[in-house]
């Protein structure tokens, strides 16, 4: 059975994110005044530092995953920065030990008297948000499929990488299909790579779609590339987007459509879910 490989420090698996950083994400969210590389920065900022709450242990924090992030706009090349710049694929440990930098933030606690108390806690902060240039989404696929090959070669029998991909527009430099297909049809033993698009909007009266399970209704040629192009949710992500409330069919894709900032953090949820508990 495919996607049932168990993630392990001896294998581990991989996330690659692939994050459109154009001009036009400096546009707010239709549902609010955030911008939308705004949003975009503190949903992985979180995301990152979640993942890596996740995998820690007594000893430490164990390397489960591999992390990447392409960002694409007036450039397209690894998003980290300070320590981890240029970096292609980080371990998890590496990544939670190197951030960009700590910010303090305020944080209000409870007491078990039931009094409020606010507190400055500091956080991690690998990623700023960025917006400038074009959509070169032709080579942000090209560089993730020369950075997934290597994965792969050095993993062949890991629970297949997850590569999520979040944008607000349509590729500058030619059709993505190829591009795109060239990544889902690389695979280990235990299944091909998973492609998850996530598409995030400003506008208000766009149609929002999650995780469909036909062509059918999408508004046009776009969405449509981007559907036939997104991978199949597999059953443990099915019945983990169900239990969070949404409706989503045995032949779900791991395409979203129109997405606000919840909905792009419940995408990511679930996108990054595998069968098996760590060990």
């Amino acid at each position: 059975m495919p996607y049932a490989g168990e993630i392990s420090r001896k294998n581990p698996s991989c996330f690659l994110f692939i994050v459109d950083h154009s001009a036009s994400m400096e546009d707010p969210f239709a549902s609010g005044t955030k911008r939308k590389c705004d949003g975009l920065a503190e949903v992985l900022n979180r995301f990152l530092y979640e993942l890596a709450i996740k995998c820690a242990k007594e000893e430490g924090i164990r390397n489960y995953y591999d992390v990447g992030v392409i960002g694409y706009g007036a450039t397209v090349e690894s998003a980290f920065t300070g320590k981890l710049a240029a970096r292609s694929l980080v371990p998890i440990a590496d990544v939670a030990n190197n951030p960009m930098r700590l910010d303090e933030r305020p944080k209000e606690t409870v007491t078990s008297s039931g009094e409020a108390v606010r507190r400055i806690v500091r956080v991690p902060v690998w990623f700023d948000p960025v917006a400038a240039g074009g959509t070169p989404m032709v080579k942000a696929f090209g560089l993730a499929a020369s950075v997934l090959r290597g994965w792969i070669d050095a993993h062949p029998d890991a629970y297949p990488p997850a590569v999520v991909h979040i944008t607000d527009g349509e590729s500058t430099d030619g059709d993505p299909t190829v591009a795109m297909r060239g990544v889902t049809q690389m695979h280990t033993s235990d299944g091909n790579v998973l492609l998850f698009n996530v598409h995030i909007s400003s506008d208000p009266h766009g149609k929002v779609l999650k995780f469909p399970s036909s062509a059918d209704g999408l508004p046009d040629a776009y969405a449509r590339m981007l559907y036939a192009s997104s991978s199949y949710l597999t059953p443990f992500m099915c019945a983990t987007a169900r239990a969070q409330g949404l409706d989503v069919g045995d032949e779900a894709k791991g395409f979203v459509l129109n997405a606000d900032l919840n909905l792009l953090v419940a995408a990511l949820d679930i996108g990054t879910r595998a069968s098996n508990p760590l060990r």
